[in-house]
């Protein structure tokens, strides 16, 4: 329960950033390739400091303490950026708050999944939790920017930092397992292994085939003519089919490897359609594949992890696959600003030649995958 409404805390911040950060950056004055610049720091921070900082929160079995500190840094972070204007300030400012806030999700989930497999939870339903509290908040902000200025929405990704922070005081501490494995020189070598290099390379593709759609799906929607709240709303669509696919993943009867590959031939498809600058009412339909697009290929992806790596350095696994996502992604973010200031929803055909390289990453480790597997059961 309390991991759920760390979830739900957390994602909520995300709810309002990812659909309003890139439009107070616009209302504040910041150029359209500034705004590339800026949203590709979280990405950059994946590849530098997370795997450092989950590795280390790991080995020293302090994940909960390190959750909480990073939650009141990323909190008084986020308020000293509502200060500022000047738009090398924001990046160096935001730079440092990616650093501290990026680490949170996978230290988040090896909780979660240490929790999976010592105790049997359900992951799918625990992180369901931060997907339906993503669709609250960012129709909350949707709602409120039709009444506040759009200078004035990072004070409400303030607001929800500091509930998050407060709300992780209720983390509880894990239990350590009966037999506690061996934890140096384990690490790296599940850059050794081909099986979890294939897992990491597919999904940094494929989730990083999100990359155009986070940085300019919002300002595009916006130059279109749509208000704050059906740009919320078109938000909340995607993350409403997420959260079912995690209310439902348990009943998944498909291997993890044929989950991945869903969601990459989804992406090719979604992100195709996207180019095509479609009616409302489509894109309405459109967004409703992000719970195959996202949500399918993390149910994959996580449940290859779960199967293939140590419990020991499960949290260490997370660090490594969202470092790798965030190389990807945060040369993808630069590119796609640059692409997007030139040709608009064009950029979304990159998207698709992304999302199909993830895809066909996985075929090829498929039979290796399913061997290994057959050897640990």
């Amino acid at each position: 329960m309390r991991i759920s409404l760390f979830y739900a805390s957390t994602f909520g911040i995300i709810g309002v950033h990812l659909p309003f950060f890139p439009i107070w950056l616009k209302a504040i004055g910041i150029d359209v390739s500034w705004i590339g610049v800026i949203t590709a720091a979280p990405s950059l921070s994946r590849f530098t400091i997370l795997p450092f900082v989950t590795a280390t929160a790991e080995r020293r079995q302090v994940l909960r303490g390190t959750m909480i500190g990073l939650a009141f840094a990323t909190a008084t972070g986020f308020a000293i950026l509502g200060l500022l204007r000047d738009p090398l300030t924001i990046l160096i400012v935001y730079a440092v708050i990616a650093c501290l806030w990026t680490p949170l999700s996978p230290l988040t989930d090896g909780y979660a999944l240490k929790g999976v497999t010592r105790y049997g939870l359900d992951y799918g339903r625990m992180r369901l939790w931060g997907s339906a509290s993503f669709v609250v908040f960012a129709l909350v902000a949707g709602l409120l920017l039709q009444r506040i200025e759009a200078q004035n929405l990072i004070w409400i990704i303030v607001a929800l930092a500091f509930l998050s922070a407060f709300v992780g005081l209720g983390i509880v501490p894990l239990n350590a397992p009966a037999v506690e494995a061996p934890l140096q020189g384990k690490t790296h070598s599940l850059l050794r292994s081909p099986q979890f290099l294939a897992i990491i390379g597919a999904s940094a593709l494929i989730q990083g085939s999100h990359a155009a759609y986070f940085g300019f799906a919002s300002i595009t929607w916006q130059n279109a003519g749509l208000g704050g709240f059906t740009i919320a709303v078109l938000w909340s669509l995607g993350v409403i089919a997420e959260i079912v696919v995690f209310a439902i993943s348990p009943r998944f009867t498909l291997s993890p490897q044929v989950l991945v590959l869903i969601g990459a031939a989804s992406g090719v498809l979604r992100w195709v359609i996207t180019a095509q600058e479609p009616r409302i009412e489509i894109l309405a339909v459109v967004q409703l594949m992000h719970g195959l697009t996202f949500g399918i290929t993390q149910v994959g992806v996580v449940a290859l992890i779960v199967r293939s790596v140590p419990h020991h350095v499960i949290a260490s696994a997370q660090g490594y696959m969202v470092a790798t996502q965030g190389a990807t992604t945060s040369l993808t973010m630069i590119c796609s600003g640059l692409i997007y200031a030139r040709v608009g929803e064009g950029v979304y055909y990159a998207m698709a030649a992304m999302a199909l390289a993830g895809g066909i990453v996985m075929a090829l480790a498929r039979k290796r995958l399913d061997a290994h597997h057959a050897v640990l059961d």
